[in-house]
């Protein structure tokens, strides 16, 4: 069996090609009886590629001097394709690459590496880079609008740096930004550059009414949503969800229309000639009667209340929804704090100073 294996190896050196056996010369690691062992070709499952072609020495294991010739074009960056087994086998034949142990594989799979960027990532990078510039706020405040739809980028594996912005301009009048960064390597490639253009706007949250409002309206929860809109069209002063609902309208708005804080007022508790509580409030006292405002008023505010029992006209504050309170003041004791000041004398009797009575005689 020893002699007939030495053979048929033989036999095999002197018909095939040089790369066909390539790797006969570094599988002889050893004698099985008096014949040298050749390492097949062994076929791979799964292969990932980092370049532009796929070569012999990815698709199998002992490929030798064969390893690096080019057989297939690589997937696209960061996608996955299969090769059907007879496929492979048929391309290793062309390069004269026999005796393949394929494991019983059906199919190849092939994955080109790369290094993926998502359309988010780079939008949240452009907005770092426009933060508080040309007037600009917060970078989470900013809507960017490319030129160009801002699509996930996969680039060479080899592109490990960070995402680093080396040119940033931005237009104040116009919103125009263009923004170009860089991606670093430890491989000695050139960097690689991004460059990206398009519009800038910063936003901000408001309160935009679900309905026409008229004036005095107080709103509820479900007259408002909050939408972002553009700072430039809001001011410096928008009002948010919390601190409207349950406020007044100053005067009437449209459906649509977002509101500020100069729109909204504190709700009327008092109407003018509504009839309404008015408490006497003081020290140890608390009295209430009838009476009717002569103006309207909000949660603090001074109006005049008619009080309907002595026909008197009273100033008082808004306390409460239909509620004036008037605050008695109370005078305070006066206490005598200089030892010097002479006491009062005590009280003498009436008669000390009137002199007695005398009778006489008719």
């Amino acid at each position: 069996m020893s002699f007939r294996l030495l053979l048929f190896t033989a036999a095999l050196l002197l018909a095939a090609p040089a790369p066909a056996f390539a790797a006969a010369d570094d599988a002889l690691s050893g004698p099985i009886g008096n014949a040298p062992t050749i390492a097949l070709p062994v076929l791979r499952a799964t292969v990932t590629v980092t370049g532009e072609v796929v070569r012999i020495g990815d698709v199998i294991d002992n490929a030798g001097t064969a390893a690096q010739i080019a057989i297939y074009r690589a997937p696209d960056l960061g996608t996955t394709g299969t090769l059907p087994t007879a496929q492979v086998l048929t391309a290793l034949r062309a390069h004269q690459v026999i005796g393949v142990d394929t494991k019983n594989i059906k199919e190849v799979t092939v994955t080109r590496l790369a290094r993926n960027i998502d359309a988010k990532e780079i939008k949240d990078d452009i907005a770092r880079a426009l933060e508080h510039r040309g007037g600009l706020g917060d970078a989470a405040n900013l809507t960017l609008m490319p030129d160009r739809d801002l699509q996930d980028l996969h680039l060479e594996s080899y592109n490990t740096g960070v995402v680093q912005p080396i040119a940033v301009r931005y237009d104040p009048r116009g919103g125009r930004f263009d923004v170009t960064f860089e991606i670093g390597n430890d491989t000695g490639q050139p960097a690689t550059r991004l460059r990206f253009t398009g519009t800038a706007i910063e936003t901000v949250e408001a309160a935009v009414l679900t309905r026409d409002v008229e004036r005095t309206d107080v709103l509820k929860a479900s007259d408002v949503m909050i939408v972002r809109k553009p700072k430039a069209e809001i001011g410096g002063d928008p009002a948010v969800r919390d601190s409207v609902v349950g406020m007044q309208m100053r005067h009437s708005m449209r459906a649509g229309q977002a509101l500020r804080v100069a729109d909204l007022t504190k709700p009327d508790l008092v109407q003018r000639d509504q009839s309404v509580t008015v408490v006497f409030q003081t020290a140890g006292l608390y009295l209430t009667t009838r009476g009717k405002a002569l103006e309207n008023g909000t949660e603090g505010d001074v109006v005049s209340v008619l009080n309907l029992q002595s026909q008197r006209t009273v100033t008082g504050i808004v306390s409460g929804r239909g509620q004036v309170t008037i605050q008695v003041a109370t005078p305070k004791p006066v206490i005598v704090t200089d030892t010097d000041v002479a006491q009062t004398p005590p009280p003498t009797s009436v008669a000390d100073n009137v002199p007695p009575v005398t009778s006489r005689p008719e």
